[in-house]
């Protein structure tokens, strides 16, 4: 072989998948993915098997072309070699009964081991080989054999035949690289000058991928964090350090200021792939998605023309987003988000939710069911926690299973009274309830795991003589949250508990993910490196340890490029916010927002802790200052109202304008109001979150391992959330503003800490009065 050449990789299992797919997309049940119950019945066939077995055999075979080598990799599930020859296993597990299972069942199964069965056969000269199916039934655990036997010419014949078809797949691949590689050599930093620590931020990136660890990265406002960590990955990747990026975001705003950084260096000749993905039901045809032919018109058929759909985007675009994705997608009748899922194995940048890589749910498998050499940009990284906290927690109410008990009298017996000991169980729990009404417990409940394990397999049993049943169901929505609850007890340990809340007529029971640490971590080592970075990054060492990091990766504070000039912050440490002083501050907080905004007419935020506090203060400053245009953030908006509430806030206004709005919600993160669009905004309060029953469940845990559980599970977060409103005025280089906190905790020492380097120094408040003298002092020396 010649080792010169360029190798284009691919495995045997996505080669045979990728060409042979065809027909309907169906989500009823058959479709569920089963992958982890799979992975346990392979290895318990496996090893019941005679000492001549040799499981996972891993399998390589180079095709040489003139260009480069197309690389078919795979591993085997068992190879025999006795006195009767050589038998090639593969290990299929099925919901399907196995007398419907027939050699006619699947070509993709057969395809799969008749290419491993080709490559073994080759390299050890072998004329003539078996190839076994062994079809498990998930439920039953029983076995059926299917076996045939091949002449080395038949398997060559029909391993050629795929070799063939894959290669206008592999050379689009090759070229594309070449294309792409060249002008990652030729691109420059797609700005004149680096800002103020953005060169810094791009090279400890470049570092972190080259040396496979993970960054924390605190990177204030103006940064330009997107850019600073998309361009040194993408230099990484020309010199074959990473083979994929993931741009990992938490909201719909930050993606799209991802694909503008794309864009921009698209502009100045750089060639690459990337794809967006739009979650199934924003980006679904159909008013409610409903994956199965019967009710979808691109679902019938996807598998028939959706590679020709993938080849024609791929040929023709570079930028892969949502709206081309549904042009090409109505174009070949394909489905648009399976389309866009299938695309991501194309491209060389995914930009997605967190989900994607950290969700046991719906990671996506095609990568991370083993390691390979991805970075993953995290973005707003301060959001993950909460987040991975809900991705790895699970819960089920009693309600839905009583009713369902019910209903499912008649229909099947055997999961009416399953789902009797399920209501049961949930009964008891609900009995050990404190006066408050709830219970929680450190202890994995067992009981709930093989009362689950039961339900499902009644349920699978059912389903599979009962295909018309489809999603929406109530039964089949049972079914996927027991399936979840099961998936959350396999990974439950020491960082989780179990609570039982009764609410209302109802109990949850909710199986509780109180450090996700170490879960996050196994799923970062399914990639090469992360990169986590955010404005509101602090206290670092508390996001490294709690984000799955561990003392051996980076850490690093970048400071503001923006002058401090330009920003006064006032601290009006003699009001108290606290919940019991509320009431007694709504005069002293409409006097201080009064002195504020009156000074220069402008555009204003003020930003609460809860929609009650905000709404006492507005009907308050109304009742004052009735002349004042103010707008109040609803507790739910459309994403129309959302713009319309922003487009109150105009450059240049002729009189002034005030929002008032929660701390922590769609307009306190994510919002960009640059230049005079806003002058100033007020915080009251910490930002504590509301005192809940979860919250002190993480105060407790975290008590108790390191003495900081008002921190971890208050603190942080507030903090976090005030330094995220904060961070609205000052948006660039020319943005002037004051910022104004409002609560006596601020100028506590354990306050003090968390504050950002910029925000020193700043001016006392100690009557609202002297708000005017340092607001008009500021602006007029701005005049």
């Amino acid at each position: 072989m010649n080792m010169d050449k360029k190798e284009i990789k691919v495995s045997v299992r996505n080669l045979v998948e990728f060409l042979l797919r065809e027909g309907d997309i169906d989500s009823s049940f058959f479709r569920v993915n089963r992958a982890v119950e799979g992975t346990r019945i392979h290895k318990k066939i496996q090893k019941s098997q005679k000492e001549d077995y040799r499981p996972e055999v891993t399998l390589k075979y180079n095709v040489e072309y003139e260009e480069f080598v197309l690389s078919i990799e795979g591993r085997a599930d068992g190879i025999i070699e006795d006195s009767n020859g050589v038998v090639i296993d593969e290990i299929k597990s099925t919901m399907s009964p196995l007398e419907t299972i027939d050699e006619n069942y699947s070509k993709v199964h057969w395809a799969q081991a008749k290419c491993y069965a080709y490559i073994y056969a080759t390299l050890n000269n072998i004329e003539e080989i078996n190839v076994r199916l062994t079809y498990c039934h998930l439920d039953t655990e029983e076995i059926k054999y299917l076996v045939r036997t091949f002449t080395i010419l038949q398997l060559k014949e029909f391993f050629d035949g795929l070799i063939q078809t894959y290669y206008s797949w592999a050379k689009l691949v090759y070229d594309w690289q070449e294309e792409r590689e060249q002008s990652i050599k030729n691109m420059k930093f797609p700005f004149e000058v680096y800002r103020k620590g953005q060169r810094e931020l791009a090279v400890a990136v470049y570092k972190t991928i080259t040396s496979s660890k993970n960054i924390f990265v605190k990177a204030p406002t103006g940064t330009g964090k997107t850019i600073s960590t998309l361009f040194p990955a993408i230099k990484a990747m020309g010199e074959g350090h990473t083979s994929k990026i993931f741009y990992l975001t938490a909201k719909t705003i930050t993606r799209s200021v991802a694909e503008e950084a794309f864009s921009i260096m698209r502009s100045k000749g750089l060639k690459f792939k990337t794809v967006t993905l739009t979650a199934k039901e924003k980006i679904c045809i159909k008013e409610k998605p409903s994956c199965n032919p019967i009710d979808c018109e691109f679902a019938k058929g996807h598998f028939d023309r959706i590679n020709d759909a993938v080849m024609d985007i791929l040929t023709h675009e570079n930028e892969l987003k949502r709206d081309t994705i549904e042009m090409y997608s109505r174009k070949h009748r394909v489905c648009p988000f399976e389309y866009s899922l299938d695309l991501t194995l194309w491209a060389d940048a995914v930009i997605c939710d967190y989900n994607y890589v950290f969700d046991p749910r719906v990671y996506l498998k095609r990568f991370f069911t083993e390691k390979g050499d991805y970075t993953f940009l995290v973005d707003e990284a301060h959001n993950l926690v909460d987040r991975a906290r809900e991705m790895y927690s699970a819960e089920l109410y009693k309600k839905p299973v009583l009713k369902m008990k019910n209903e499912m009298k008649e229909l099947s017996p055997k999961i009416s009274k399953v789902l009797g000991r399920l209501n049961i169980f949930m009964l008891n729990m609900k009995k050990l309830c404190n006066e408050k009404g709830f219970y929680v417990s450190s202890e994995g409940d067992k009981d709930i795991y093989s009362i689950l394990r039961k339900f499902v397999s009644e349920c699978e049993e059912y389903l599979a003589k009962n295909e018309n049943t489809k999603m929406g169901d109530e039964l089949l929505e049972l079914y996927f949250d027991a399936l979840i609850c099961i998936k959350i007890c396999e990974l439950y340990d020491e960082r989780y508990v179990t609570y039982i809340e009764k609410q209302g007529d109802d109990v949850k029971l909710k199986l509780f993910c109180l450090d996700p640490a170490y879960l996050l971590g196994e799923a970062l080592k399914k990639g090469k490196c992360g990169i986590f970075f955010s404005a509101t990054l602090i206290p670092l060492d508390y996001y490294r340890g709690i984000l799955g990091g561990n003392t051996d990766d980076y850490t690093m504070s970048i400071e503001s490029p923006f002058s401090v000039d330009n920003r006064k912050l006032l601290v009006a440490d003699s009001i108290s916010t606290r919940y019991i002083n509320r009431e007694r501050s709504y005069k002293h907080i409409v006097e201080s927002i009064r002195n504020l905004t009156h000074c220069k007419c402008g555009n204003y935020l003020i930003f609460f802790p809860s929609y009650q506090y905000m709404n006492n203060v507005y009907d308050v400053f109304c009742k004052e200052y009735p002349d004042v245009k103010v707008h109040v953030q609803s507790n739910i908006m459309t994403e129309e109202e959302r713009e319309n509430f922003l487009g109150f806030f105009i450059p240049d206004p002729s009189e002034t304008t005030i929002g008032f709005c929660v701390m922590g919600g769609i307009f306190s993160e994510g919002i960009d109001l640059k230049s005079d669009r806003l002058i100033g905004t007020v915080i009251v309060g910490v930002g504590l979150p509301q005192v809940c029953l979860e919250r002190d469940i993480i105060r407790d845990y975290f008590q108790e391992r390191n003495s900081q559980g008002f921190e971890f599970a208050y603190m942080f977060p507030g903090m976090n959330k005030v330094m995220q409103a904060a961070g609205r005025v000052i948006r660039s280089e020319t943005d002037k503003g004051i910022i104004l906190l409002i609560d006596e905790r601020f100028t506590n020492r354990s306050y003090l800490n968390l504050f950002p380097k910029e925000w020193f120094p700043y001016a006392r408040v100690v009557k609202t009065n002297d708000i005017i003298k340092y607001v008009t002092e500021f602006w007029r020396e701005e005049i």
